[in-house]
């Protein structure tokens, strides 16, 4: 009736269908997964797209200035004077060196600061 061989394509064949069934399941999953986080990743480009035009809109001109006209007191707003506006000599100098840096954060920031602003604020 059944040979041997007949049996074992038989088996060969139901082993290589549930191998086809297995690897197709784990494709259409896989898919699932990737539509997923694509959705989530339009999602998001969404939401940054809201967000930015959320925020071109907070930070229109007109609307800063009415907030900082209604909001004046409190906030003690000033127009720039020209004087506000220094030159490079009459910033404080920054370290340049480690040891310097060292220096000042050693408790010697005082001592290591004087010597430069009497120069006008330029280390020579």
């Amino acid at each position: 009736m059944f040979r041997t061989s007949d049996i074992v394509l038989i088996a060969a064949m139901v082993g290589a269908a549930a191998f086809t069934y297995q690897t197709k399941h784990e494709a259409e999953d896989r898919l699932e997964a990737v539509r997923k986080i694509e959705a989530q990743i339009r999602f998001e480009e969404d939401t940054t797209d809201l967000l930015k035009a959320d925020w071109s809109l907070l930070t229109q001109p007109s609307r800063l200035q009415k907030l900082a006209q209604t909001y004046q007191a409190e906030l003690k707003l000033d127009p720039v004077d020209a004087r506000q506006i220094v030159g490079l000599r009459d910033l404080p100098v920054r370290p340049l060196t480690i040891e310097d840096l060292t220096r000042e954060s050693g408790g010697t920031m005082a001592d290591s600061g004087t010597d430069q602003t009497t120069t006008g604020g330029i280390a020579q």
